[in-house]
């Protein structure tokens, strides 16, 4: 049995969680880090020395870091479909799954942490429109990107929706004021028809 530790409101942890989900592997989710504590235990930390989450537990390996557990569960249970066989179309979707974590993530931070984290009389109004405006810069790449294609892989689901899926999410709900991103509003439907992304991403943020 698959073991994920983290809370299941982290969008890092959603990532994993609808990958099983979509794969229906079986799997235990334990919420660790935020109000749930338990991410600067030892036992937690001999797991994961970051004391960040998600950790996946499959077998005899354990792993850190989302994305890296995205591209392992992608090439162990559904290589050929979710993740490609091609050296060619992996390295693209691997490539928007870098781009989500050196420069969507770091965007998004203060966007959420600014309007769903902080009370309202606690909020860094120019943090936050400053990257929202980095935001709205950002989503016309990935929109360019999507013209004519139902998913980041193409006519099919890949293992690069898995760490944009959540975050787009978060952010088209939180955020009314944006500029027409088509292809994105395309992909999201997409997405949002799905039963594993509506029940592991389409939840309340907190």
């Amino acid at each position: 049995m698959i073991i994920v530790k983290g809370r299941k409101t982290s969008g890092n942890v959603m990532k994993v969680l609808w990958l099983l989900e979509e794969l229906c592997i079986p799997y235990t989710q334990e919420d660790i880090g935020g109000k749930h504590g338990g991410n600067n235990k030892q036992e937690y930390l001999k797991k994961n020395p970051t004391g960040l989450i998600p950790t996946l537990i499959d077998d005899q390996i354990t792993l850190w870091e989302s994305n890296t557990i995205v591209r392992y569960l992608a090439k162990k249970y559904s290589f050929g479909n979710i993740y490609p066989k091609s050296i060619e179309e992996a390295a693209l979707l691997e490539m928007w799954m870098d781009w989500q974590l050196f420069a969507i993530n770091p965007m998004m931070r203060p966007v959420f942490h600014g309007l769903i984290r902080n009370s309202p009389e606690n909020r860094n109004w120019e943090e936050i429109n400053k990257a929202i405006e980095l935001g709205n810069s950002l989503w016309k790449i990935l929109d360019n990107y999507l013209e004519n294609k139902s998913f980041m892989g193409g006519e099919k689901i890949g293992v690069a929706d898995f760490p944009l899926g959540p975050v787009v999410h978060r952010f088209f709900t939180i955020v009314d004021k944006r500029p027409p991103t088509p292809n994105i509003e395309r992909w999201y439907e997409n997405l949002q028809k799905r039963d594993a992304f509506k029940k592991i991403c389409m939840i309340p943020l907190e």
